[in-house]
């Protein structure tokens, strides 16, 4: 196994350690993140229903990638408000809390999310 193969491997650990721990609701959704190398995406997923309730991504990166995950978040956030939704529950998705996962959180906290 090479280093970015055990490198997603963990990832993939820490994504399920926590998706045993966090699950959304209806009136608390949970605000998922995946990264790749070029984008970020972003939703709001109800797991009582199995259903997406909103969905953001990057379109081809313009600014800065810090910029770019922040204004994800707001995105999101602005999303989910206009679903009457404050309250969520978020998913980090086996990745570190900081840097862009971090970024996006923030933004969305700015947007008038509550988590």
């Amino acid at each position: 196994m090479n280093n970015s193969q055990h490198k997603t491997a963990q990832r993939l650990r820490r994504r399920m350690r926590i998706r045993a721990k966090v699950s959304g609701t209806t009136e608390r959704p949970r605000l998922s993140v995946f990264k790749s190398n070029q984008f970020i995406y972003a939703q709001l997923i109800d797991d009582t229903t199995g259903t997406t309730l909103a969905a953001v991504s990057t379109e081809k990166s313009k600014g800065k990638p810090l910029a770019n995950a922040k204004e994800i978040g707001v995105a999101i956030a602005k999303l989910a408000m206009a679903k009457k939704v404050e309250k969520v529950v978020f998913d980090r998705g086996g990745y570190i809390y900081t840097g862009k996962i971090k970024a996006v959180a923030d933004g969305a906290r700015e947007g008038g999310l509550i988590f």
